[in-house]
């Protein structure tokens, strides 16, 4: 069942705590940029894509490739939400004989579609998955998740030539645009310029939005949806960090170490997010009585 836009914000958060859970054991891991891409997960499991738990290889199903792989905690967040594998795995992120390894193992986990990590790949294996959808005359959806200092890649300019050539309008991609990579603001490694207007100038449909407000990532995708005949992409202009109080405004927050304190500090925070949305869903519901 689809969820509404009050509950995909409580899912948005919910992921951002089952990300910090699958991490916690470690004390480590990728933090910056899985909380960033949270309302964007949340749109995709919670009310757009068309995924099967108890039969993740359903051959009918929307994909979605996170190629800015090492992502992984927030992909596992929510694919366990969902129901891809118990919550409890996600307490084994990284470790030993785990199904939840650091980068995206489609050999691995339940419901990743492409193994990821090696930064810029995975935007030509999700054409790839694209285009041979098409030739399987299925009507699926492609989803990619691009990180905003990955595309200083050249595969991806190459991947999107190919892309507008065959007529990919089944494939809708994403930029996470944080502004920052690994070292540094993208700004000061390697100037992106504008997105859009590359991607344009390459013959796709695309957009900007705020990408951690779940209204316009919907709004963004429907109006994907509706242009035929050509590949789409939407940037997101996002924080990273965003929603976890020791990596929020910090500049080198890609991977981060943390203390078990400063977990149990932001899960109470992301709790009490939860709780206000649901207390200011239940005074907007005695408002319309």
């Amino acid at each position: 069942m689809k969820k509404n836009k009050t509950e995909l914000k409580i899912f948005a958060e919910q992921i951002r705590k089952a990300t910090l859970q699958g991490l916690s054991k470690i004390g480590a891991g990728h933090v910056g940029g899985s909380m960033s891409m949270a309302e964007l997960m949340a749109v995709l499991y919670g009310g757009v894509m068309h995924v099967d738990p108890s039969n993740p290889k359903w051959e009918a199903r929307d994909k979605l490739v996170v190629s800015k792989g090492h992502c992984g905690p927030a992909v596992y967040g929510a694919l366990a939400l969902t129901g891809f594998f118990p919550m409890e795995e996600l307490y084994t992120v990284n470790q030993p004989k785990t199904r939840l390894p650091s980068h995206c193992d489609m050999n691995k986990t339940p419901g990743v579609d492409m193994t990821t990590g090696s930064l810029a790949q995975g935007m030509s294996t999700a054409l790839g998955l694209a285009w041979g959808d098409r030739y399987q005359k299925r009507e699926n959806y492609v989803y990619l998740i691009l990180g905003d200092g990955e595309i200083q890649e050249g595969q991806v300019w190459e991947a999107a030539l190919f892309a507008y050539h065959q007529k990919l309008d089944h494939v809708i991609a994403f930029v996470d645009c944080n502004g920052k990579q690994l070292d540094g603001y993208t700004k000061d490694v390697c100037d992106l310029g504008a997105i859009d207007k590359k991607f344009d100038a390459f013959g796709w449909n695309t957009q900007v939005c705020n990408g951690n407000d779940i209204s316009e990532i919907l709004d963004a995708i429907d109006r994907a949806k509706a242009v035929k005949g050509v590949p789409h992409l939407i940037i997101l202009e996002t924080e990273k960090g965003l929603g976890c109080t020791f990596t929020e405004g910090i500049l080198y927050n890609h991977h981060v170490v943390f203390t078990q304190k400063q977990y149990e500090e932001a899960i109470a925070e992301i709790d009490k997010r939860i709780e206000k949305i649901k207390v200011d869903m239940r005074s907007e519901r005695n408002d319309q009585k």
